[in-house]
């Protein structure tokens, strides 16, 4: 049975290069795993503490659902003003209560004109909800992506190398995973 990776975009805009990438892997990788694209981050009410509890706002449920199932997440994510966008980081603040993240297999890549300090702070955050380092070969800053990666995901040879380079880590993991249960 394939591994089943829930990729998750930090663009809401379409067209985005970050989309492009996903469905990049996507298509390269359906050999190999069952990539859904999660395409609904932008649905997703804003985090209020008060409404994290049962019942939850349906939405919400449904992420974690998705989360829950999947075998791995995959994030892939441009950089706001010099910060993760805020629908990623209202997504990720309806993961902090739970413990669906800790410890699942998980990658990202941050594609951006600059990116670094998108980069820095998804890795922290993730490192705090997966508790746990993410796998430094399952992490990609492509900066001047626009110039790097088309509007179908395909880029220089280069940057398509380090892509696929970080779905492979994630696989990995996936299966490392599986073999210790």
């Amino acid at each position: 049975m394939k591994p089943k990776i829930l990729a998750l975009s930090g663009s809401t805009r379409s067209g985005s290069s970050n989309n492009a990438i996903l469905q990049l892997i996507q298509n390269r990788f359906k050999d190999l795993a069952e990539v859904e694209l999660y395409q609904q981050i932008d649905t997703l009410p804003h985090f209020n503490p008060d409404l994290d509890q049962a019942p939850f706002p349906a939405k919400v449920s449904e992420l974690r659902a998705l989360i829950e199932q999947a075998d791995g997440i995959l994030i892939c994510t441009p950089e706001y003003v010099f910060s993760l966008p805020g629908s990623l980081k209202n997504a990720l603040e309806w993961l902090v209560s739970t413990t669906i993240l800790s410890f699942k297999p998980a990658a990202f890549i941050v594609a951006s004109g600059s990116g670094e300090k998108a980069f820095e702070s998804l890795d922290l955050v993730l490192k705090t909800l997966l508790q746990e380092d993410i796998p430094t070969d399952a992490k990609l800053l492509i900066q001047g992506s626009r110039g790097k990666v088309d509007a179908s995901g395909n880029g220089f040879a280069e940057t398509e190398l380090a892509i696929v380079g970080v779905v492979d880590a994630l696989l990995a993991q996936i299966h490392e995973k599986n073999n210790d249960r």
